[in-house]
């Protein structure tokens, strides 16, 4: 009876061991796995859920040189020359390809600044309900959060605020008016 038990046990473990051992792991985090694949992407309307709203950069992949391009010894200076304003096209909560480069530098800021603050606010044109609005702007606040922290800054220096169409840049009803309201403005507070 005791060799039975101890059969079983071995058994038992032997199974644990090979499903350990063939089990995969992933040294991605997801984060960074949407940054390298974006979702494809779809015409949206205000009714959508908001497909790519995962932080994820249009007009394809992002290249190893994207993620390793970052300026060093980031100052005050530097930082007044970078655009503080990111644009998003209709609908869409997706960081913009030419949009990269600053952002970069935003985030090597923030990494050798550990005492700076970064307020993201959110917004959208005034097509689509309030409540709609006030998510999508927060989806864009966190994409480019998402961004700032897989280049390395600290999730404690950012904080994310929505607006909606609350507050436009340009008071309009035409498509250029509200292409300069989809947008995510970036507010230090040292």
């Amino acid at each position: 009876m005791r060799l039975g038990n101890f059969s079983k046990v071995i058994a038992i473990a032997a199974s644990v061991i090979w499903a350990v051992g063939c089990s995969t792991t992933s040294t991605t985090s997801d984060s960074s796995d949407a940054m390298a694949q974006p979702e494809p992407q779809t015409e949206d309307s205000a009714s959508t859920t908001g497909a790519g709203t995962d932080g994820t950069m249009s007009g394809g992949a992002m290249s190893s040189n994207d993620m390793t391009a970052q300026p060093q010894g980031m100052t005050q200076a530097d930082l007044a020359t970078l655009s503080k304003v990111f644009y998003f096209d209709f609908d869409k909560a997706v960081i913009q390809a030419q949009d990269l480069a600053d952002l970069n530098a935003h985030a090597e800021y923030l990494m050798q600044n550990a005492s700076a603050h970064l307020v993201l606010e959110g917004h959208a044109d005034e097509r689509g309900t309030r409540e709609y609005n006030m998510a999508l702007g927060e989806r864009r606040a966190k994409a480019v959060a998402r961004y700032l922290s897989v280049q390395g800054a600290a999730p404690g220096q950012i904080e994310i605020v929505s607006y909606g169409e609350e507050r436009p840049a340009v008071v309009g009803h035409s498509e250029s008016a509200w292409s300069q309201n989809r947008r995510v403005e970036l507010k230090y507070n040292n």
